[in-house]
This record gives structure tokens, C-alpha cells and sequence, in this order.
């Protein structure tokens, strides 16, 4: 049986730790849209271990800029999804927040600590993640979450690694 949502705004209707289907296909180019949005993350990291000394800190700065508008993006996620459902329980919109303010404090920070800070948000929002699409029925984007978050989370450390 497809993904259905309750009443409530759950999905009904498989199981709760379902994984992706084939019902379930990702939208043309999403994958390949995804993938090129790591490409700051990368070309970050890289700028972060290549240059010298003076670079290092504007550099950090972008690679964090960054980071924190993909943090930002992936609370705004769940308000999608809570706008989509009738009754969308309060919580879907405060989590969808709370990345967004975790981001605007990293970039507060010096660049190194800010990058670890956005690199713990990535783990965060994707174990967030993990959690509630399946219950809300898109399960199915999870193996590309994965992917994107990997790569983030690491440029991000190495980032700060080299800041």
C-alpha cells in the first residue's frame, strides 16, 4: 500500500522504517542537483587545504556562509512538509527553526568553530531526518540525504580542520 497520511499528518500505511522504493522515485535531476550542490563544500574544503595562511579565514568564512544556508534549507524542509499536511503537529515547525538560528550562532563564531558547529547540524538535521521521513512517508529521499550529508559534514570538518 502507497504512503497515505492520516488524519493527523502521518503517513499511514507500510512500515514506519520502510526504505526507499521504487513506487517512490526521485524527481528527474534531483539527484544531479543535489550532487551539484556539494560542489562549494568541495571546492571549500579544497580552497581550505591549498592556500596559504592570509586566504584561509575569507575562505573559511565562504565554506561556513555556506554550509549555513544548507543548514537553514533543511529546516525549511520540515516546514514544506508541515505545510503539506492538515493537521502538522507544532513541533515539525519549531524543529524547522532551530536549524536555521544554530546556523545564524555558527557564523558568529570564529571560522573553524562555526565549520564544527554546521558540521554537528548536518549530523543533527539528517538523524532528525532519519527519524521523521519515514513517518511522514518520504523515506525514499533518505538514501540521497545520506549521501549529500556525508560529503558536507566532511568538507565542513576539514574545513575546520585546515581553518
Amino acid at each position: 500500500m502507497a504512503h497515505e497520511q492520516a488524519d493527523d499528518g502521518r503517513a499511514r500505511g507500510g512500515s514506519p522504517g520502510a526504505g526507499p522504493s521504487s513506487s517512490h522515485p526521485l524527481p528527474p535531476g534531483a539527484r544531479l542537483l543535489g550532487l551539484a550542490g556539494l560542489i562549494p563544500f568541495i571546492a571549500g574544503a579544497l580552497a581550505l587545504a591549498l592556500l596559504d595562511d592570509a586566504a584561509r579565514v575569507p575562505a573559511a568564512r565562504v565554506l561556513a556562509g555556506y554550509a549555513a544556508v544548507i543548514v537553514s534549507f533543511l529546516g525549511g524542509v520540515h516546514w514544506g512538509l508541515g505545510f503539506a499536511r492538515p493537521r502538522a503537529p507544532t513541533t515539525i515547525f519549531l524543529w524547522g527553526v532551530v536549524p536555521s538560528l544554530i546556523a545564524w550562532v555558527a557564523l558568529l563564531l570564529p571560522p573553524a568553530a562555526g565549520l564544527v558547529l554546521l558540521a554537528t547540524m548536518l549530523v543533527l538535521c539528517y538523524g532528525v531526518d532519519r527519524a521523521v521521513y519515514p513517518r511522514l512517508g518520504v523515506a525514499h529521499w533518505l538514501p540521497l540525504r545520506r549521501t549529500l550529508s556525508v560529503v558536507a559534514v566532511l568538507s565542513c570538518a576539514a574545513g575546520a580542520w585546515f581553518a
